[in-house]
């Protein structure tokens, strides 16, 4: 067994199945979760579990691990070292993509709002069954592709609609951003890939072209949702402590029935509709 599978048995043998909510329907020989429900919780195969419990599993994905912190309620301090054992380590020269527990109690406080979490080159690595009810199921897309820069300039699918002004303020703010990014990690390859695939649209390229250096920090737009129609939001960028994350909050624009949908959206979820289409990973501030 290697290292990882050892702290991963560890940590399920320690968690009490009934404080989570687990039925009891027969007898148990050992302690603690049982594989099978460690899958259904952190959303991963059984197979896949005694994979890495047994070391034969290829490095598992940050996300992968994500899942496994939660499921497990490891604290902040066991999902790095998690995150260690998986290859995953920290390095100051690369853009921190580890989502604390903390952050994650955070997000799960905003039920109300759709809140997405995106690493420093606005990558999306979290969401709430809201922001994916509002701008569609992340899970739908490629790990990989899950970027709002991406999305905005490769002309991906997207319920967004922005008004010219609105576009170019958010397009100009977003690479300032990505902008001061790339001073904060100059020797990140996969920041430097993404400058270059980006470079390859014009939009992008006149802009970074600018060299402006900026936070960003917040937008407005609609979301033109297939169920419930235009959804006018304001959305605001809060940065976190010592990871470099941002959490993008949505909120209703006032003045308008947006309130209702969201909170209609968040009633019915992903379930309600029929065909969900692609998600919008460029639901950033």
């Amino acid at each position: 067994m290697s290292q990882l599978g050892a702290a991963l048995r560890s940590w399920r043998d320690r968690l009490d199945p009934a404080a989570l909510g687990l039925p009891h329907h027969a007898p148990r020989r050992v302690a603690g979760l049982r594989r099978s429900e460690l899958a259904m919780l952190a959303g991963i195969s059984v197979e896949y579990v005694v994979r890495l419990e047994q070391g034969k599993a290829s490095t598992p994905s940050a996300q992968v691990c994500a899942a496994l912190a939660r499921a497990l309620q490891l604290s902040d301090d066991e999902q790095a070292h998690l995150m260690r054992l998986a290859g995953h380590a920290a390095d100051p020269g690369r853009v921190p993509r580890l989502v604390p527990g903390s952050v994650h109690r955070i997000v799960d406080q905003l039920a109300a709002s759709p809140v997405g979490v995106y690493d420093a080159t606005w990558q999306l690595l979290h969401w709430n069954p809201l922001f994916a009810a509002t701008f569609g199921d992340p899970t739908r897309q490629p790990e990989a592709e899950r970027s709002a820069l991406i999305s905005q300039f490769e002309g991906g699918f997207s319920r967004v609609r922005y008004s010219p002004t609105e576009r170019s303020e958010f397009e100009k703010s977003l690479v300032a951003d990505l902008r001061a990014t790339t001073g904060r990690y100059p020797d990140d390859p996969g920041l430097a890939a993404l400058v270059a695939r980006l470079g390859r649209a014009d939009r992008f390229r006149r802009l970074w072209e600018l060299r402006e250096v900026a936070e960003h920090e917040t937008a407005s737009k609609t979301v033109v949702h297939p169920e419930v129609g235009d959804i006018p939001i304001d959305s605001n960028v809060l940065t976190t402590q010592g990871t470099d994350l941002r959490l993008v909050v949505s909120t209703p624009r006032p003045g308008t029935d947006a309130r209702g949908k969201l909170d209609l959206l968040g009633a019915i979820g992903l379930q309600g509709f029929k065909g969900s289409d692609t998600p919008v990973a460029g639901a950033s501030g």
